[in-house]
């Protein structure tokens, strides 16, 4: 069967150059560039498992992620391609784009199946198939089994109802669910999507343990936790790793160390098979110990995110954290000692939020010291328990998610009107992302001791050095980190390049530049650097006395290449066809944006308090 998996924009795109398109299916009024973060625009991993999975199954499958495309590319795409069976990826972000581009496939294709999942469509399925008639199943949870049994349906001709792990509607139009989807227990037996796409977002496992207020991983996972084992995860990095041009993975995992024993097993496994890529991971403070923090960076970790959330002991034990404070400095000085940078994910209007909790946390922040840390403002997403707790309060309504278009409810739980516009103060002068501890000589010296001949350590101390401008002692560790295989060694040879620079080398200069480009090419700062350089020279800048000012660092950052279905890139001329396709004409590169923009808003009234026209407001405090 012919199967199209899409990846929707969240509304209405016009052409590039274009003014965005006005009245509901564009932005919300208060949008503004940014308030779409990075992440948005990389393609959802389950489209890539549910399609390896049906691939294993030999149907034809197409993922085309257009979170950026423009409608008219949308409408274009939308009219050429002969799907026998769509599926669309719907979060709160892009809920209206997801509708709408129900709305095409069944204007131009009426005969169609259009299923819809994933974590705003999932637990919202009875007002979606109430609101929107172009929409004939969702798929609940996890869905590889349920998009093949829905398959099934299809190919033998008869109605796609009560399949289990589906909400649809029934012979006389009445709004079902069918049967609960037991999760699939061994992941081992979905096939593998690295064996298909080239995306660095690498997931190991399915699940969290915890149940924090605000997190919506159990209305899409099921309790619990599930995980691939040693062996297939290890298959997957060896398919995948000598196809990607930049040796650097985002494991995404909700918790990545939740079995411990698991994880220490993995990076053993990974030094041992000498598979050299760097990594990051999210995982929690109460996770970690020494040996498995060590076996972590032998094995490439070069960056963990810890869900902190708040340094107010109060609001961890509002929203269910399971943690405390002294756990979270714990942890950090224990990443810290290993070379690990710790980034924390921290939140604005958590429940109970106060001005003295939110000034807790200033002081918190103060005293961790994590290398880097980014706030966003509470979201309350269906399917969590800040969601039914808001409505069982009475003061959302579900509605809202179609009578309104903002992009996402970025609400305080039940903060005062002075702690919001604080907050929201605040924000405004701080929100992306946050660099504030840098590890000094000393303490590169003493994790490189702890690790032994371990080329990230050389570099840590390397750029140690040369943050000292001890240029001698900065060159000789970054040669030894290239000895020692460093896996992105475009960053190295530009640290090198600076310090030539540093030197008045300028030919060295361009000849380290010109083998990083050749070796190494995707970094943000290397290109700068290089057309930062090129420009100096066209300019005569040696002749005039101006100074070259270039930038050096190894922060873990990827400037990806946007190809499809990873990232929202160019179609190919073929892409209708359903042979192989051709690949793209152009490629062109993203930064990931580093959070979102988006403010706190006022609360939604609730039912009892609506306008006299029966609308719900939302607004963005801004002072």
């Amino acid at each position: 069967m012919k199967i199209a998996l899409l990846y929707p924009p969240p509304w209405k795109l016009p052409e590039p150059g274009q003014p965005p398109i006005s009245g509901r299916d564009g932005p919300p009024p208060e949008y503004r560039a940014g308030d779409l973060d990075g992440d948005f625009f990389q393609i959802p991993y389950g489209l890539l498992t549910l399609a390896a999975e049906a691939r294993a199954h030999g149907h034809q499958v197409k993922v085309l992620n257009l979170s950026a495309f423009s409608w008219r590319e949308v409408t274009r795409l939308v009219v050429a391609l002969d799907a026998q069976l769509w599926g669309l990826s719907c979060w709160t972000a892009n809920r209206r784009g997801a509708a709408m581009v129900a709305r095409l496939i069944k204007q131009h294709h009426p005969s169609t199946h259009v299923i819809m999942g994933g974590p705003h469509a999932a637990p919202m399925a009875h007002s979606m198939l109430q609101h929107h008639p172009a929409i004939d199943t969702i798929a609940v949870g996890e869905s590889e089994r349920t998009l093949l049994d829905v398959v099934d349906h299809l190919r033998r001709g008869v109605p796609v109802r009560n399949i289990a792990g589906t909400v649809f509607r029934d012979a006389a139009g009445a709004i079902t669910r069918g049967p609960k989807r037991q999760a699939v227990q061994n992941l081992d037996q979905l096939a593998c999507p690295q064996h298909h796409f080239d995306s660095h977002i690498f997931m190991t496992s399915r699940g969290c343990p915890w149940a924090c207020t605000f997190c919506g991983a159990e209305s899409q996972w099921g309790r619990g936790f599930r995980a691939q084992s040693v062996e297939y995860v290890l298959d997957a990095l060896t398919a995948l790793l000598p196809r990607l041009p930049v040796k650097l993975l985002y494991i995404k995992d909700d918790t990545f160390t939740t079995q411990r024993k698991r994880v220490l097993k993995l990076c053993q496994a990974i030094v041992a098979r000498g598979l050299n890529f760097l990594w990051s991971c999210d995982t929690r403070v109460d996770l970690l110990t020494e040996e498995l923090v060590r076996a972590m960076r032998l094995a490439g970790c070069q960056r963990m995110s810890l869900g902190v959330e708040s340094g107010a002991p109060s609001i961890l034990r509002q929203v269910d954290k399971k943690i405390t404070v002294d756990d979270i400095v714990r942890s950090t000085q224990l990443a810290k000692r290993y070379g690990i940078v710790v980034r924390y994910y921290m939140m604005l209007g958590n429940r109970g939020e106060t001005v003295k909790t939110f000034r807790q946390t200033l002081d918190f922040l103060a005293r961790a010291k994590p290398h880097e840390y980014l706030f966003s403002c509470l979201s309350i997403y269906p399917g969590t328990r800040d969601f039914n707790e808001a409505e069982r309060q009475g003061w959302l309504s579900r509605e809202v998610f179609f009578e309104e278009n903002f992009q996402e409810l970025k609400v305080p739980f039940d903060a005062d009107d002075a702690c919001t516009g604080m907050m929201n103060a605040w924000f405004a002068q701080h929100c992306g992302l946050q660099r504030m501890y840098q590890p000094s000589i000393d303490d590169c010296k003493r994790s490189l001791a702890l690790l032994g001949e371990h080329h990230a350590a050389h570099l840590d101390l390397g750029a140690a050095y040369f943050r000292a401008q001890r240029w001698h002692e900065a060159e000789r560790h970054l040669r030894r980190a290239l000895d020692l295989n460093y896996p992105t060694p475009g960053v190295v040879y530009n640290y090198l390049a600076v310090i030539a620079t540093e030197r008045g080398d300028y030919d060295r200069m361009m000849e380290l530049f010109s083998t990083a480009a050749k070796v190494d090419p995707q970094h943000q700062q290397l290109m700068q650097n290089v057309n930062r350089a090129r420009r100096w020279f066209r300019e005569r800048g040696p002749a005039r006395g101006v100074p070259l000012e270039l930038i050096a660092h190894h922060h873990f950052q990827l400037l990806e290449r946007t190809v499809q279905p990873t990232l929202p890139g160019p179609l190919a001329n073929d892409f209708a066809n359903w042979q192989p396709a051709a690949a793209p004409p152009h490629q062109h590169s993203r930064v990931a944006r580093a959070g979102s923009t988006m403010s706190l808003g006022d609360r939604p009234r609730g039912r009892d308090d609506h306008p006299p026209d029966g609308r719900k407001h939302l607004k963005v405090v801004t002072d």
